[in-house]
């Protein structure tokens, strides 16, 4: 049954000759890429399934056969990311996902999968720090990752019992654990690695180690243009050819050099850095300076406040351009100029404006080389030069966003006064519009549980896999937008710590919109030390119910007793009855009752009021996750609106 969902969810691609729905034995028959051996374990015969080469398109599914060891998908055109369901393989030893176009960061799904020995998922897109859980893989042996964009640090692996690893060709950073000197194959250039003259030495041949071009010093500014790379073939041979007379060489040369860069240094740091901009210049932070950690020492220069109006080549606007670049800003971060949006906006006119929203006005931009995105005008007030830089440090956090369910943050501007934000443009609509407006169709169920794994699944990345983990703090319908396939995008991911620092036209705006949004406020919101976390969790479980019934969250219109959605359907939610006259009567016919009471259980631990008693969004993304997978069959006859069972009708009927 497992291989048969598993085909179903992958389209039923014609490459997988012999695979059939009407039952029949893969491990008797000729099915493509399956193969079976015995295994002495109660749970008897186990597949092998290798589908590599085969041209096969779209995600991986959900449906992976849970008993098999080894899972080659190789060279195919497989997209997204990985699925969460994967750690539920526990007996599975080889996967080999390598040679796809698979994106995006990884969530924590190598939890489950004690057993694996080898794992290749080189030559993909992913991107993002590694998951924790890769360090729980006690088993593992051989890793290749090579070929991809993570970032971050390796600390992860270091502890693994690894007899080949290969890191190559991605952008990690830090300094490498010296227990990868236990490693026999070991593969890390192309990476930023830091190799500074503290650097513990390694106590295995290097001409073993494939370390290439790392910096074997702290990344550098492009005006300094310094770049040590430690090239070992070249240590070895000047090693085998100095004497005495090499060596004192050496050692003056070396001391002179020093001396030198360490004079240089110091008239660095002294004094404030120029970058020359012209007026079309529309640099990223990368071209500026590569990435590096925030300073936060106490600044001994610069405006206490943003310049004001300025010319383009004058002495302000490089004040400015160098105060944004102090901070190290990631690569896909661009910093635009304040004329380039104004032009793309259309001067911020009315025509482009999309919302009012609690930072400010959100406008549609379409630049000179026919790209749309959305540009925020961030409504400020004057800031402090620590102000600034806790602007510019959570500029530096949500640019590292990437997921594919979280609105990217393409790049900023800050000039003249302005704070303006550049997103990816979703020209589809928000979930609150599509929920509570009478001019749309209704969402079918399926699609309502999709927005929901999406969504958590945004959250848990957010909180547990993203490094730092930071809350969203404003979890709401109206963030979430509806790509063309319905699938959502979170936004305004990371920067609701800037609203104490919005005007106060802004602050007002935000109050009228909070009054809307008072259904998804945690009880213990606002409190000292509160875990802003957990009232995210909070805000989801109201947003899941909001999804069930179709009801706002808060709604003045209603009786006192039904006006919040939290308090009205809490005790009716464990009662079958009572539930199911709260579904959406919209998606009544297409929902089966124990569908709805999973749902609602989900729901119940979110909304508790106690935060201790919530669950993480690891468990949440796990409950929903499997609910889809369980109820998925019969989900796919709701889409065309049929009943996914005849004979519970009666019990879901309005």
């Amino acid at each position: 049954m497992a291989l048969e969902n598993l085909y179903i969810a992958l389209n039923k691609p014609p490459q997988l000759k012999g695979w059939r729905l009407d039952g029949g034995d893969p491990c008797q028959e000729s099915w493509t890429g399956v193969s079976c051996h015995e295994s002495s374990q109660p749970s008897g015969t186990k597949p092998d399934w290798d589908a590599s080469s085969n041209n096969i398109m779209g995600e991986i599914p959900y449906y992976l056969p849970p008993n098999a060891t080894r899972i080659n998908l190789a060279f195919n055109n497989l997209s997204h990311n990985l699925p969460y369901t994967l750690s539920s393989l526990q007996e599975l030893r080889h996967l080999n996902l390598s040679h796809n176009s698979l994106d995006g960061p990884i969530g924590n799904v190598f939890s489950g999968l004690k057993n694996l020995k080898e794992m290749d998922l080189s030559y993909n897109y992913f991107a993002g720090d590694l998951p924790t859980s890769l360090g729980s893989l006690t088993n593992l042996s051989r890793l290749f990752l090579q070929n991809n964009q993570f970032t971050g640090s390796v600390i992860y692996l270091a502890d693994l019992h690894l007899i080949d690893l290969n890191v190559q060709s991605n952008h990690f950073s830090g300094v490498i654990p010296t227990q990868f000197q236990s490693i026999p194959n070991l593969w890390i250039d192309g990476n930023r690695f830091h190799m500074g003259d503290n650097y513990p030495l390694w106590n295995f041949p290097l001409e073993n180690v494939s370390i290439g071009k790392n910096f074997s010093g702290p990344p550098t500014t492009e005006s300094s243009a310094i770049e040590n790379y430690f090239n070992p073939e070249a240590a070895e041979h000047k090693k085998k050819r100095l004497g005495p007379g090499g060596i004192a060489c050496t050692m003056g040369a070396a001391t002179l050099i020093a001396t030198c860069v360490a004079i240089f240094v110091a008239i660095r740091i002294r004094r404030s850095h120029v970058f020359p901009v012209t007026k079309d210049s529309s640099l990223t932070a990368s071209e500026a300076r590569p990435q590096l950690l925030p300073v936060k020492s106490p600044p001994t220069v610069g405006p206490r406040h943003i310049p004001p109006a300025c010319g383009a080549r004058t002495e302000k606007i490089s004040r400015r351009r160098n105060f944004a670049m102090k901070y190290k800003a990631p690569a896909s971060a661009k910093i635009f100029t304040l004329a380039e949006l104004q032009l793309a906006t259309n001067n911020f006119s009315e025509e482009n404006l999309l919302v009012e929203g609690s930072l400010g006005s959100v406008y549609k931009a379409k630049f000179s080389d026919g790209k749309i995105m959305v540009v925020k005008n961030v409504s400020m007030v004057s800031l402090s030069f620590q102000e600034e830089e806790q602007f510019l440090d959570v500029i530096w956090i949500a640019a590292r966003l990437r997921h594919p369910h979280i609105v990217t943050l393409i790049g900023y501007c800050v000039e003249n006064g302005h704070h303006l934000l550049v997103y990816e443009y979703i020209k589809n609509l928000n979930l609150h519009d599509v929920l509570h407006g009478e001019a749309y169709k209704p969402l079918p169920w399926t699609i309502r549980i999709g927005i929901a794994l999406g969504v958590a699944r945004a959250l848990d990345y957010l909180h547990s896999t993203f490094a730092p983990p930071i809350a969203h703090g404003n979890i709401r319908a109206a963030n979430i937008l509806l790509d063309d396939e319905l699938k959502p995008r979170l936004c305004d991911c990371g920067i609701a710590i800037l609203r104490p620092l919005a005007t106060n036209s802004v602050k007002l705006k935000a109050a009228e919109l909070a009054i809307g949004d008072t259904g998804y406020i945690a009880p213990e919101h606002g409190e000292p030390g509160t875990d802003n976390t957990k009232c995210d969790i909070y805000a989801f479980g109201v947003l899941l119910l909001e999804l069930l019934t179709g009801r706002k969250p808060f709604d003045s219109s209603r009786p006192g007793e039904e006006q919040s959605l939290v308090k009205w359907a809490s005790s009716r939610l464990h009662d079958g009855a009572y539930l199911a006259q709260m579904v959406d009567p919209n998606i009544r016919r297409t929902i089966t009752p124990k569908a709805a009471s999973r749902f609602a259980d989900i729901v119940s631990l979110c909304v508790q009021p106690e935060k201790l008693f919530r669950p993480p969004m690891s468990e949440i993304v796990e409950s929903l996750t499997s609910m889809l997978l369980k109820f998925s069959y019969a989900a796919s006859n709701a889409l065309d609106g049929t009943l996914t069972d005849p004979s519970v009708q009666p019990a879901l009927a309005s």
